[in-house]
C-alpha cells in the first residue's frame, strides 16, 4: 500500500479509504489510486482488510439446493446476486442448507464468515429467518414470510398476485374459460413454501373474480410428476383448454405428455409457464410462452437491500416485481365446441 500511495501522490490513509470505503474519496483520486494499483499489480489482502474493518466483504446466500437442485430460473437470481455483489466489492458464497436446517445456517453465520445473509426459497414460517434474526445476523429475503410486513427485514420478491392475474388475463383474453394450474408438489404447499402458497392463492382469487372454476393440481418436481398431473387434467370430463404451470421440472413433463398424446399446442391446448424463463421454455417442443421471472432484477435488489442494511442500519422499502410475458407461441385462441371436449379422450391422433 505504501508503494501505491507514493506512486499516486496520496496519503496511505487515502489508499486505505479507497479500498475500504471508510471515508469518502473523490472520484478523481479514486481513479488515480486504482490506476496505480493496476500498474503495480497490487491486490489487497482480503484477510488483512477484514481484520482492519471487521468486515469479511463476503455475503452468503442460503438456498436449499438438495430439495430440487438449482434450477435454471433460480440460477438467474443467484448469478445476478453474485455479479452485483462483486461490483460492490463483495463476494457471494452459497450455503446450501435445507430450509428447515436453521441450526446449520446459524452455526456458520456465527463464525463471522459473512457480513450478512440472503435467504431464498422462503417459507411462510421460516426457521432460518427466525434463527438469524434472533442472533442479530443481518438478513435480507428474496421472498417473503407470512409476516411480510415485518419492518425489520428487507424483502424483495416476485409479485405473485400480479403475475398470476396476468397469466389468467392473458388466457381469458384468448377466450379460455377452463384454465388449470399445475403448481409445485403437495408437500411444498403443506410446508408453507412461499411461492407455492402465494401462487395458489393468487390463481384461485383471479379465477373466482372472473366467475371461472379454479382447477389446481400439485405435481411432484419431476418429469414423471408433470406427466401424471397433465394426464389427470386431460382425462377429466371437462378437460382444460389452457394450462398454467409453475414447476420447472414438471413443466417438461407436461410437454412430454402432450407430445405422447399428440395434442397440438396451442390449437388444442394452450400452455403458459409462469415464474420461468425463455431459456427453460425454449427446451421444449414447441417452445413455451412464459411469464419470465425477474431473477436479474431481484438478485440485484436483494444484494443492494442487504448492503443498505449493513451500511446504514435502515431497512429499505420492499421490492415486488411481476413477471414479464415472453410470447413463444404456445398460447392461442381457445378451441371451439367439440374440439375442447375432445381433449378428454386425447391419445388418438
Amino acid at each position: 500500500m505504501q508503494d501505491v500511495a507514493r506512486r499516486a501522490g496520496v496519503a496511505l490513509s487515502t489508499v486505505s479509504a479507497t479500498l475500504t470505503g471508510a471515508r469518502p474519496v473523490s472520484a478523481a483520486t479514486r481513479a488515480r489510486v486504482e490506476s496505480v494499483m493496476d500498474e503495480l499489480g497490487y491486490r489487497p489482502n482480503a484477510l488483512a482488510r477484514g481484520l482492519a474493518t471487521r468486515r469479511s466483504r463476503v455475503l452468503a446466500l442460503t438456498y436449499p439446493v438438495a430439495d430440487s437442485g438449482l434450477s435454471r430460473t433460480s440460477a438467474e437470481f443467484v448469478l445476478s446476486a453474485a455479479a452485483v455483489a462483486q461490483e460492490r466489492g463483495y463476494q457471494l458464497v452459497l450455503w446450501p442448507f435445507a430450509a428447515e436446517d436453521a441450526d446449520g445456517v446459524l452455526d456458520v453465520a456465527r463464525r463471522g464468515l459473512a457480513d450478512g445473509v440472503l435467504v431464498m426459497e422462503v417459507h411462510a414460517w421460516d426457521a432460518r429467518v427466525a434463527a438469524l434474526r434472533g442472533a442479530g445476523v443481518p438478513v435480507t429475503l428474496i421472498g417473503r414470510t407470512a409476516d411480510d410486513a415485518d419492518p425489520d427485514v428487507p424483502t424483495v420478491d416476485v409479485d405473485f398476485a400480479a403475475t398470476l392475474a396476468d397469466a389468467v388475463a392473458h388466457l381469458a383474453a384468448l377466450g379460455h374459460r377452463r384454465i388449470a394450474f399445475v403448481n409445485h408438489a403437495e408437500r411444498r404447499l403443506a410446508e408453507g413454501h412461499g411461492p407455492t402458497v402465494r401462487a395458489a392463492a393468487a390463481y384461485t382469487q383471479e379465477m373466482l373474480a372472473r366467475g371461472l372454476d379454479p382447477v389446481q393440481v400439485c405435481a411432484e418436481e419431476s418429469v414423471a410428476g408433470g406427466r401424471a398431473a397433465l394426464a389427470g387434467l386431460l382425462d377429466r370430463a371437462a378437460a382444460p383448454t389452457a394450462v398454467i404451470t409453475m414447476n420447472e421440472d414438471a413443466t417438461f413433463g407436461v410437454a412430454a405428455e402432450l407430445a405422447a398424446r399428440r395434442v397440438a399446442v396451442p390449437a388444442e391446448l394452450s400452455v403458459l409457464a409462469v415464474v420461468s424463463s425463455p431459456a427453460v421454455a425454449g427446451q421444449t417442443v414447441p417452445p413455451l410462452t412464459t411469464l419470465h421471472a425477474p431473477g436479474a432484477q431481484l438478485g440485484r435488489a436483494g444484494v443492494d437491500a442487504l448492503l443498505a442494511l449493513l451500511g446504514t442500519g435502515e431497512v429499505p422499502a420492499p421490492v415486488l416485481e411481476p413477471c414479464r410475458l415472453v410470447d413463444l407461441g404456445s398460447t392461442g385462441p381457445a378451441p371451439r365446441g367439440a374440439e375442447a371436449g375432445a381433449l378428454a379422450a386425447a391419445g388418438t391422433p
